[in-house]
């Protein structure tokens, strides 16, 4: 049987020479008969010229395609044979001779050079078909695994089929392949459930009107594609009607009115011992069947791809776990504060690069305060987002003993240099791999910006380690970049850290951000910050919509870092909920406080918790008095909880201690820690500040009053 080549062609499209020629001989063969005929009829000889049947073959077949230098020698013999019938009784014996000779001559050449053409023909057609299919592989190699997407490289892998090989190809994967995870290891026996990758069809338009869509695909057992899964090998065959193996074949797997396969193949896609689905070929009744050279093509061309699939897999899965690592790692909300109104959002870079170490916080401070922090690990894959989640934990740990900015950066940069050291390679002892890894965790960096922001007295201090600076937008003014000095990157040691500290109104907007925001390849650095300062002063009604423009009209690329913001509207506690008193060092002055913060409690509404409160107050007070010194201060803050203060002149910070049976003291702290939700102590330039936090009632509601005069 003819085999059709793996390009489609055209037959009878011969090229203007070729069928010229053929004409000419054709015209030749009956022009020369002719003559032949009518020189015999006048008596002349026409023995010289019977060489030509044997010459006319040969011409024909230096000239003419196979099909055609058939046609000339069959129609040269038939032409011959009939002119030599008419000829021979009117000829002499020994011309007969001569004729017959020729005409078994002319049988013999024509017969010798179709043979030695159809030789050629097949050694020509085998190279054509070798050449295409090497094409195909190399098209296969060049275009499949172009990204790191499953359904895109499932795709290519389609398109590259229905290009050359097939008139219908689908490539069928199983659902946890999609999703980046491991698939369930076979054999994969009885149905079979995948999802339908992609789909390529012949017209394109066909196609075109039936997307994949990741439907689900289910095969019976005993189909093809079941087979092949089950087995691990390429299972092919031939349909001889339009009902003949709809039981081993689905012939409508996506329901678009495709006609049933005349021809049909399944591959498993299998890489490194995982199978990972199966990629689906048919061909129509104008094409030859699929044949053993076909099922090893389709083999290598679905081993390559399989490869290509399982990497995009693996990627996909690490960066789902990357991402999934960060993601947890960040605040999942932003609490509500009575400081700021704060909204956050974290985009993670796209696919090419992974995901990175950008993080953020709002952490609750002591007195009400706030701090907002943003941060930038250098780097991007898991190795940077555990270290990211380090420093993060770090960042919460310093600012629940709060610390000044400025010695939080120190004590985390110190952190940072400790890590470095921790992570680094060893000299002896440590293969190559090990190292490598280390090199790419301990050679980390990282940048910081920490804000606190205190409603109390409306002021906003700040301190940032190679971060850009944050922006600050007053009611009524255009944004511009807060004046922080810019300290050294975290871990790379050198210049101290500085504070800027600033009055910030009520209502102030402040908006914090990391590097990915504003810094692109192709854009100026300087013209991006100026576009986000443009972009800050538009008012917008709510800080959500105020993220989302920030975010629609700065980012570019998201390709190449991850971005983190912080959006915050400032608040501010007035003299309404808050209030304070100077006290005398004197051990009398505890139950003055216990009275004042009794009445106090009662104005606010609060009398279920003055209880509570005054032991609180009595505990502290006393300790201030007994083991601090003047000026001994009393402030009691009330928003969503109540928070009692006293501050004393003394650096020492007291401990936690659990007192024995007769110790006479050592229980005031433990009490409080029992009766408070949380409590500490921050130290202040002139003392220290002990702090108990006690919830209020549910029903409670604020109502802001004036405070009570000083008892």
């Amino acid at each position: 049987m003819h085999r059709t080549p793996l390009a489609p062609h055209r037959a009878g499209t011969a090229a203007p020479p070729v069928r010229a020629a053929f004409v000419t001989l054709l015209i030749a063969v009956v022009v020369v008969a002719g003559a032949r005929l009518v020189l015999a009829a006048g008596g002349m000889q026409v023995m010289g010229m019977a060489e030509y049947s044997t010459l006319i073959p040969i011409v024909g077949a230096a000239l003419l395609p196979l099909r055609q230098t058939l046609i000339l020698g069959l129609t040269n013999l038939v032409v011959g044979i009939v002119a030599y019938g008419i000829l021979l009784p009117s000829m002499s014996h020994a011309s007969r001779i001569t004729v017959i000779t020729a005409l078994v001559a002319s049988i013999l050449v024509s017969l010798a050079v179709c043979r030695t053409r159809i030789a050629m023909e097949g050694r020509l057609k085998g190279l054509t078909v070798a050449r295409e299919r090497l094409t195909l592989l190399s098209e296969a190699s060049s275009r499949v695994g172009g990204t790191l997407d499953v359904a895109r490289t499932a795709g290519e892998l389609a398109e590259v089929a229905v290009r050359r090989f097939a008139d219908h190809a689908a490539v069928d994967l199983f659902d946890p392949v999609l999703k980046g995870e491991e698939p369930t290891p076979g054999p994969h026996a009885g149905p079979v459930t995948l999802r339908r990758a992609a789909r390529r069809s012949v017209p394109a338009a066909l196609a075109a009107a039936a997307p994949p869509g990741h439907s689900a695909v289910t095969y019976c057992q005993g189909s093809m594609p079941a087979l092949s899964l089950l087995r691990g090998t390429p299972v092919h065959g031939q349909f001889t009607g339009a009902d003949d193996g709809e039981d081993y074949w689905p012939a409508d797997p996506d329901g678009t009115g495709t006609q049933a396969p005349h021809s049909a193949l399944a591959v498993p896609l299998r890489a490194r011992g995982v199978t990972l689905g199966a990629a689906l070929f048919t061909r129509s009744r104008h094409r030859d069947p699929f044949d053993a050279d076909d099922v090893l093509l389709a083999q290598e061309i679905a081993a390559r791809a399989a490869v290509c699939v399982d990497n995009a897999r693996r990627y996909t899965h690490e960066r789902a776990t990357s991402v999934a690592l960060q993601r947890s790692l960040l605040p999942q909300v932003v609490p509500p504060q009575p400081a700021v109104q704060a909204v956050a959002r974290y985009l993670p870079a796209d696919i090419g690069v992974g995901v990175g170490g950008d993080w953020y916080d709002v952490i609750p401070l002591s007195g009400a305060r706030v701090a907002l922090v943003v941060g930038d690990v250098v780097g991007h894959g898991i190795s940077a987002s555990a270290a990211m989640g380090r420093l993060r934990a770090a960042v919460r740990t310093l600012a629940d003993i709060d610390l000044p900015p400025d010695e939080l950066l120190t004590h985390l940069d110190d952190i940072v240099i400790r890590l470095q050291s921790e992570t680094a390679p060893t000299a002896a002892g440590a293969d190559e791999d090990e190292e490598a890894a280390a090199d790419t965790v301990g050679e980390f960096v990282a940048t910081c910006l920490y804000m606190v922001y205190d409603p109390i007295s409306r002021r906003c201090t700040a301190a940032r380690a190679g971060h850009p600076p944050p922006v600050v937008v007053r009611p009524g003014t255009c944004a511009r970049f807060l004046d922080v000095p810019a300290g050294p990157p975290l871990g790379v040691g050198g210049l101290p850290f500085e504070t800027a500290e600033v009055h910030l109104p009520e209502g102030s907007l402040l908006a914090l951000y990391t590097d990915g925001l504003v810094e692109s390849p192709r854009l100026c650095l300087d013209g991006r910050l100026e576009r986000l300062l443009e972009v800050l002063s538009e008012p917008k009604l709510t800080l959500q919509d105020t993220c989302d423009h920030v975010l629609d009209m700065l980012v570019v690329d998201r390709t190449r870092d991850d971005i983190a913001l912080v959006v915050a509207r400032t608040r501010a506690l007035d003299d309404g909920h808050t209030v304070a008193w100077e006290l005398l060092e004197d051990l009398s002055e505890v139950a003055r406080a216990r009275d004042l913060a009794s009445l106090q409690l009662a104005h606010w509404g609060l009398p279920e918790a003055a209880f509570l409160a005054e032991l609180v107050v009595s505990e502290l007070v006393t300790n201030a008095i007994r083991y601090g010194g003047s000026p001994v201060q009393l402030r009691l803050i009330r928003h969503d909880t109540l928070i009692c203060e006293v501050s004393d002149g003394a650096h020492t910070a007291p401990h936690l201690r659990r007192a024995r049976t007769f110790d006479e003291g050592g229980r005031g702290l433990f009490i409080v820690a029992q009766l408070a939700e949380r409590w500490g102590t921050r130290q202040q330039p002139e003392g220290k500040t002990i702090w108990a936090e006690l919830a209020l009632p549910p029903a409670t509601a604020p109502a802001p009053a004036p405070a009570l005069a000083t008892l």
